[in-house]
């Protein structure tokens, strides 16, 4: 298990998109954030509403094998390619959006492949959150930090911590000066090992 930070030449960037809206504000600041990143470093952009997904269902304690279909199998390859994920989701009722929950529930479900070794491959990594939302006070976005940091806590992954940007209407975010601003150096930040609220000082 490896907990140190990749080198820029060894990066990849997936970036999960969750938005029920195409070209939505949070996508838009999410490519503005990308736009940053040196040209060699591979970018893969995975829109969770063109994916057919099931809803996860738990099997995780029954004996058998779950069937694996073709989304699944290509988004799972996708994480684990990866050494650095975004998750590029609006707030919806404080928190990520049902197409981003439903990915994370996926998670649950690779803990359990015998053989996969999710857990032991996640760590080290980074996870990183882009979100945009209607509301002015970064506050309200708690639920959604809170789900990031402990998500990454849990898989001893890094945490680079998450992009706001205001906006509703199609194209807002555009208008926020700040947002934009902050997306130039968005992943040129620290990016800490994720721990637990009671696991810090």
């Amino acid at each position: 298990m490896t907990t140190e930070p990749a080198d820029d030449t060894d990066r990849s960037f997936l970036f999960v998109l969750g938005s029920a809206r195409p070209d939505g504000n949070t996508e838009i600041l999410a490519r503005a954030a990308a736009e940053q990143l040196p040209p060699g470093i591979p970018q893969r952009w995975v829109d969770l509403t063109r994916l057919a997904l099931p809803d996860f269902q738990d099997g995780r304690h029954e004996s058998g094998s779950w069937p694996v279909g073709e989304a699944e199998e290509e988004l799972r390859r996708a994480t684990l390619e990866a050494t650095d994920i975004v998750i590029v989701s609006p707030l919806y009722w404080y928190t990520v959006s049902a197409h981003t929950k439903r990915y994370l529930d996926y998670w649950s479900g690779w803990l359990g492949v015998p053989g996969l070794d999710f857990k032991e491959r996640m760590a080290g990594r980074t996870l990183w959150g882009v979100t945009v939302m209607a509301h002015e006070e970064e506050a309200v976005a708690d639920g959604l930090v809170t789900t990031l940091t402990n998500t990454a806590a849990y898989l001893r992954m890094r945490f680079g911590g998450v992009l706001f940007g205001n906006g509703s209407r199609p194209g807002q975010v555009r208008a926020d000066e700040r947002a934009m601003v902050r997306a130039k150096t968005f992943f040129e930040r620290e990016t800490p090992l994720a721990r637990f609220p009671y696991e810090q000082d």
